[in-house]
């Protein structure tokens, strides 16, 4: 069995998310910084391996109109970089609302570290992934 990696990916940081080897529940894993990009994608590729994953679940976030603006090619486009994998692309219209409402019901004061909303958010879209 494998396990499937979710990304956040965003201007600053880039939220990760791991299932279970039987791919059922997802968990928040770690957040890095998108920049520089070489370096974020080396440390994605090193996750993933040593989590022996082989797809990965991209949120790419998508107008609510349903049309792909600058922050979903930018997402398509980052994704792309990462080779040796299985690229899957995921709506995530609303998950930092949804990772934000998450942190603030376990009580976590997530406001001086963003990092911990990226994570669960690439947490939502695995959830999301997972669900199909």
């Amino acid at each position: 069995m494998h396990k499937i990696m979710a990304l956040d990916i965003g201007t600053k940081r880039i939220g990760i998310a791991l299932s279970d080897y039987l791919q059922v529940i997802a968990t928040p894993h770690s957040f890095i910084s998108r920049t520089p990009e070489n370096v974020a994608i080396e440390e994605i590729t090193k996750i993933a391996k040593e989590n022996r994953v082989e797809k990965i679940v991209v949120g790419v976030p998508i107008n609510m109109d349903g049309t792909t603006g600058f922050q979903a090619q930018d997402c398509i486009d980052f994704s792309q970089k990462i080779l040796g994998f299985d690229i899957i692309y995921e709506d995530e219209r609303l998950t930092s609302e949804e990772a934000e409402e998450r942190l603030r019901k376990r009580k976590i004061d997530f406001r001086k570290n963003k990092g911990l909303v990226d994570m669960e958010s690439a947490c939502v879209i695995l959830e999301q992934y997972l669900g199909k």
